[in-house]
């Protein structure tokens, strides 16, 4: 291919997907990276609540704006609340994980066999609905125990393996200002703040909000219907 070729070649290219690259720099990318994204999860740390294979859905304007590609803050309208399920980064390793929010400034936290306790208050545990397990592995199901924590107004689900060893007790800790505490609703299978400590308010990126779609990563990749585009609390 000769200059003149490849030069009228290189302008039809251009032509033909100059609209999609604009609409690929200038409004998908800005999005992704400033309002809504979806996250896959590899691991376990938030069973029975996420699933290893769920595509979660995130809202990355929920608590303000960053600067697209960055972690520099243009606007903050709120801040996380107890309960929430947050993407933050680790002060540790600045791996991205996905947690709960247990403790806010000022709190007092303590862990005693499990039993959260907040300001020395203890938070309510109660049975929980075995349709909520219907997914879970029967291995899971049969060394794990589940129950229903109530942090506030978050209702939501925790399960604890007492065949692992965890850190069942922990604390009192006070949390600093400008800092959070985080844990995964898989008690005793979670590296969350009880190892890697606070979580300083500009680590935290945005918060789970649905699960868009769920795949088996231990059969096949195959499709669990019954999750696709369902709310988390």
């Amino acid at each position: 291919m000769d200059k003149e070729k490849a030069k009228a070649w290189a302008m039809k290219m251009w032509k033909e997907w100059r609209a999609t690259l604009f609409l690929i720099v200038f409004v998908i990318i800005p999005v992704k990276s400033s309002l809504a994204d979806f996250n896959w999860v590899p691991t376990g740390s938030m069973n029975p609540t996420i699933l290893e294979g769920d595509f979660v859905f995130v809202n990355k304007a929920a608590y303000g704006l960053r600067v697209p590609l960055t972690l520099q803050r243009m606007a903050q309208w709120s801040d996380p609340e107890r309960g929430d399920i947050i993407i933050c980064f680790s002060p540790e390793d600045d791996v991205r994980l996905i947690k709960r929010m247990i403790g806010l400034p000022g709190d007092v936290l303590e862990l005693r066999d499990n039993q959260l306790y907040i300001n020395e208050q203890p938070m309510p545990q109660s049975a929980i609905d075995p349709n909520v397990l219907e997914d879970l592995s029967e291995t899971l199901l049969a060394h794990s125990q589940f129950s229903v924590e109530q942090l506030d107004a978050c209702e939501h689900s925790i399960m604890v393996t007492p065949a692992v060893r965890s850190k069942r007790y922990y604390g009192p800790v006070i949390v600093p200002e400008g800092q959070y505490f985080v844990m995964g609703d898989n008690r005793d299978n979670s590296r969350d703040s009880r190892f890697f400590g606070f979580v300083p308010r500009r680590n935290i990126v945005c918060r789970a909000v649905g699960i868009a779609a769920s795949f088996n990563i231990k059969d096949k990749y195959q499709p669990r219907l019954g999750r696709f585009f369902t709310d988390l609390k």
